[in-house]
């Protein structure tokens, strides 16, 4: 049995896949919004229960240091993916979507994972968010040819995450002044 295929013109495909990726960057950005919002929450209710630690702190209670390396996960978590949504808001059309995105879906798997003993519905969430993230840059990529440089992508992401780990690490230090917090996070 043959069956009749028309041919669908590469004018005509290439604009259906532009148009498809808005309301996935829209999804994409909504979800951020989501776990963004979680995230805040978590972060107030932690540091309003860890307000008793800045006095008594026991290094010997493991539910001290669990409490507080919550938060700077949490912390952590949020602040990467603050600074992935600001890359979001940035993308001003199809070309910069491969320039922009990919480094940010390292850094998201990487946020998911630590969330995960924290907050299993973020992680859950970051999973999601990390899959169309994949679709829409390898769908972007097509259509304007772009390549990627997974080394680079790498650098960049690694990069970011050290940068915004220091930053977490100092606001943590400087909330317990008591706490000699660098020497509890190296053991």
């Amino acid at each position: 049995m043959i069956v009749k295929h028309k041919a669908i013109p590469l004018e005509y495909e290439t604009i259906s896949h532009s148009v498809t990726l808005v309301p996935r960057l829209e999804y994409s950005l909504n979800l951020i919004d989501d776990i963004v919002e979680v995230l805040r929450k978590e972060r107030n209710k932690i540091k309003k229960s860890n307000k008793v630690l800045i006095d008594g702190f026991d290094e010997d209670e493991c539910e001290h240091l669990d409490s507080i390396q919550m938060e700077r996960v949490i912390a952590f978590s949020l602040e990467i993916l603050l600074k992935i949504r600001k890359r979001f808001r940035c993308i001003s059309g199809i070309r910069a979507i491969p320039e922009v995105l990919p480094s940010s879906i390292q850094m998201i798997r990487t946020v998911s994972a630590q969330l995960f003993d924290f907050t299993p519905y973020c992680s859950k969430k970051l999973s999601e968010l990390s899959l169309h993230m994949g679709s829409i840059v390898l769908d972007s990529a097509a259509l304007t040819n772009a390549r990627f440089d997974f080394g680079q992508s790498n650098e960049e992401s690694s990069s970011l995450l050290n940068e915004v780990k220091l930053i977490v690490d100092s606001k943590i230090s400087k909330q317990y002044p008591n706490l000699d917090f660098f020497r509890l996070c190296n053991t």
